[in-house]
């Protein structure tokens, strides 16, 4: 299948900012990707592009005074297919885990694993290890998090979520990473499109989301405490230990977010 995508995002500052973009798709979708990806900027600025220590396409800009208009609109093939399940997916032991995922053990800026890991070992420490652990660290966070839109808050961490019980969809992926890391699973963070594709139509306005990915039997799968089913159409656009990692927009200066537009659809 087909999915068109793409957003625009309007700034308002009050002198020149610089700011770090993270609004490319991941690397590891670019060769799906049937038109160009091209992001613009009304007006035109200077762009200057890297790739940051966890694989993520990075932009740096400096947004002038006034307002600044980011803006793409492309076409990405896709599977079609739901998120896959390999419930016999195993737990490697600590000791035998490749040295690139031992960061993903570790406790992070929303993922305070020291205030949840007796909580962790109480509530899971019984499940066998593996596929089966994850998806009981993620019932339990579906069920104990409400969603709420006007909850948002950028300085709630994963245990600020847990005794909270509202949140966005940050707030699921951050509690779940960190049981999971707690649980000596390695976890990351990952955010992008996710379109509402072969489900009921949503009444929220589209926006990007957040979920995670856990590393079992050699590779990582991907997880959604917030929905807790397999999705369709998920575009990933950056990872990273949590949302500190993943940040789409990153302004260095005093500015206001003016408009907000996300567009992700199955096409013909």
């Amino acid at each position: 299948m087909k999915i068109r995508t793409g957003f625009d995002i309007t700034f308002e500052s009050v002198q020149p900012t610089p700011m770090i973009l993270m609004l490319n798709v991941h690397p590891s979708r670019v060769p799906d990707l049937v038109t160009p990806e091209t992001i613009t900027f009304d007006p035109p600025v200077p762009v200057h592009r890297y790739t940051d220590g966890f694989d993520n396409i990075c932009t740096r800009i400096v947004a002038p005074t006034g307002r600044l208009t980011i803006s793409t609109d492309f076409i990405i093939a896709d599977s079609g297919l739901p998120d896959p399940a390999e419930v016999f997916a195993t737990q490697a032991d600590v000791q035998d885990l490749p040295e690139e995922t031992l960061v993903y053990l570790l406790g992070s800026r929303y993922c305070d694993t020291d205030r949840l890991a007796s909580l962790a070992w109480t509530l899971f420490g019984q499940t066998p290890p593996g596929w089966a652990r994850v998806q009981a660290i993620v019932d339990y966070v579906h069920a104990r998090i409400r969603f709420d839109y006007q909850r948002a808050d950028a300085t709630r961490t994963a245990h600020d979520g847990h005794e909270q019980q509202v949140g966005v969809c940050r707030d699921f992926a951050h509690l779940a990473i960190a049981l999971c890391r707690c649980m000596n699973v390695p976890a990351r963070y990952c955010t992008g499109y996710l379109g509402d594709i072969g489900i009921a139509p949503v009444r929220d306005p589209m926006d990007f989301s957040a979920w995670f990915e856990v590393y079992l039997s050699g590779r990582w799968h991907t997880f959604d405490a917030r929905h807790n089913q397999p999705r369709i159409g998920r575009i990933p656009m950056a990872r990273g230990r949590d949302a500190t990692d993943c940040a789409l927009t990153t302004g260095f200066g005093t500015q206001q977010l003016v408009q907000f537009d996300v567009h992700t659809d199955a096409i013909d």
